[in-house]
């Protein structure tokens, strides 16, 4: 009689585009958990807008979309990981029209914007500026349908290590799932600002889970603050394809002024343009600016952008004949947990994709539209690797050794509340920085008590906190400007910083459980 081997298990924690793309690709060939904080629908894939970036027209090249990457990274982005990313693209975005996404039609072909930094059209988007939503109630809907197991409202608390391995987490009221390979899906960690386009959700945690674990962090120091969120309660993201549809920013006195500031003018580098804004809200002193996009008429910016054009008439604002105010509001992370091109980590049995990892392809800046491909190519790459790659990471000289940081035992004594961490954070590790405000910053972390855990906020509190000293010890240490990283008190890019920064917690390990 033939005996016939239990099929190996894979965890996914979280589900946005890297969480879903991952757990579905995983499930003809092994048994797969799907677990997340909240409902499925609640990632900030489900609130992207700006849309997906890729090849898909023979005006066009992956060699081009690899040069625009590589540019926008400023000097960081590692050229393989960005060749894996363009040149995988055009077919996992196939997949997912497999899967059943449908993104917006021109004269029967996809519809191709263009953006900021990019030297072609190549954005794709579905509904219009509800990229996002439409990617992932697509695949959502292949995750219900499949033999997935789903665990929705589930608060992950830590990694379970045995033996120097990943083997699963451990579950807030006291549960432990296990697996052979754990999938870190997570997002990123906006709400360590207060002002941000992420979901209350992106609290930082799987980098948090990381460290306290014991794996390498990188280039947390590089965040990227998108320019335009309306100035409104929410912060709701206006999409940089308002843009580059031929929206321009306007001072108080309604005069451009992004012309005087790099030659793109609006379509700069996000955190060109993102520091451009705030040196004239400065000025003002303190006023928004304002988007201007009625040249483009009503008519075009409701039917082109449905969701913003809804949420600036719920905040009382008719953009079709007025500028709307604008902000720059924390958007995206360029560091996370350190990995290869197949998501393995510096830890046996754990992996990292999307936000939440660091393969070096967005280097100190994200390329626009880039983050929902990256999700889903390295989600894909993932999987793959899995029984086709060695499972540790081999780590490349260039990123050299990580710095060794007392993120976890400082003293510890004072509680304090989410606001006040946020409120630090904007303004010591924010869209400039200085090494006064930064140790400062350092100080009051490390001073403030983790949280004890009791509820799902409790632990996303310790988590923020966790990450935000993880934060500001890189960005302590990076003494130049570059990206997403811009030090007034070294505001030149500096040659000896031409490297991936690298961080790993002193011991001893802590966990929340």
């Amino acid at each position: 009689m033939t005996s016939t081997s239990p099929r190996q298990t894979v965890l996914v924690i979280g589900s946005g585009v890297a969480g879903l793309t991952a757990a579905l690709e995983a499930s003809d060939a092994y048994d797969v958990q799907l677990v997340t904080k909240a409902e499925l629908n609640q990632s900030n894939t489900w609130y992207a807008q700006g849309g997906v970036a890729v090849v898909t027209s023979p005006d066009d090249s992956v060699e081009s979309h690899v040069a625009d990457t590589l540019v926008a990274g400023a000097g960081l982005t590692d050229a393989e990981a960005a060749i894996v990313l363009c040149s995988k693209g055009p077919a996992v975005i196939a997949e997912m029209i497999e899967r059943g996404v449908k993104f917006d039609m021109k004269d029967g072909k996809l519809a191709q914007g263009l953006e900021a930094a990019h030297s072609h059209p190549r954005i794709l988007h579905a509904g219009g500026d509800a990229t996002g939503a439409g990617i992932a109630v697509a695949l959502i809907d292949q995750v219900r349908r499949s033999p997935i197991q789903v665990h929705e409202s589930t608060t992950v608390l830590d990694l379970l290590i045995e033996d120097g391995r990943a083997v699963g987490v451990s579950v807030l009221g006291g549960r432990e799932i296990r697996a052979d390979h754990v999938i870190l899906a997570t997002g990123g960690a906006g709400q360590i600002f207060p002002y941000t386009t992420n979901p209350q959700i992106a609290t930082g945690d799987g980098v948090a889970m990381a460290i306290r674990a014991g794996a390498i962090v990188s280039d947390l120091e590089f965040y990227q603050f998108h320019p335009t969120a309306l100035d409104a309660p929410g912060n709701f993201l206006v999409s940089e394809a308002v843009r580059g549809e031929g929206a321009v920013l306007i001072d108080s006195e309604g005069k451009r002024f992004m012309t005087d500031v790099h030659p793109d003018a609006e379509l700069a580098p996000r955190d060109v343009v993102a520091r451009g804004i705030a040196a004239q809200m400065a000025k003002q002193p303190g006023v928004p600016v304002r988007l201007d996009a009625t040249m483009l008429g009503a008519e075009f910016l409701a039917k082109r952008f449905p969701t913003i054009d809804a949420a600036s008439k719920r905040q009382g604002f008719t953009w079709g004949s007025e500028p709307i105010p604008v902000t720059p509001a924390s958007h995206y992370w360029m560091g996370g947990v350190r990995t290869d091109e197949w998501g393995r980590t510096s830890l046996p049995g754990l992996y990292a994709i999307g936000e939440v990892a660091c393969t070096g392809v967005h280097g100190a800046n994200r390329l626009a539209s880039n983050s929902l491909l990256e999700a889903a190519v390295y989600a894909t790459r993932c999987i793959e690797g899995l029984t086709s790659h060695p499972p540790v990471h081999e780590w490349d000289a260039e990123w050299g050794a990580p710095i060794v940081a007392n993120l976890l035992d400082g003293a510890d004594t004072v509680p304090f509340l989410r606001s006040d961490l946020q409120r630090l954070m904007w303004d010591a590790a924010g869209l400039a920085r200085d090494g006064d405000h930064l140790a400062a910053a350092a100080s009051q972390l490390a001073g403030w008590e983790t949280p004890e855990v009791l509820d799902a906020k409790s632990a996303e509190d310790a988590n923020l906190l966790i990450v935000s000293r993880a934060i500001v010890a890189a960005a302590l240490a990076r003494e130049e400007s570059r990206g997403g990283h811009y030090r007034t008190d070294f505001p030149d890019v500096a040659p000896s910083f031409a490297q991936h920064s690298a961080l790993l917690a002193k011991p001893p390990i802590q966990a929340l459980a």
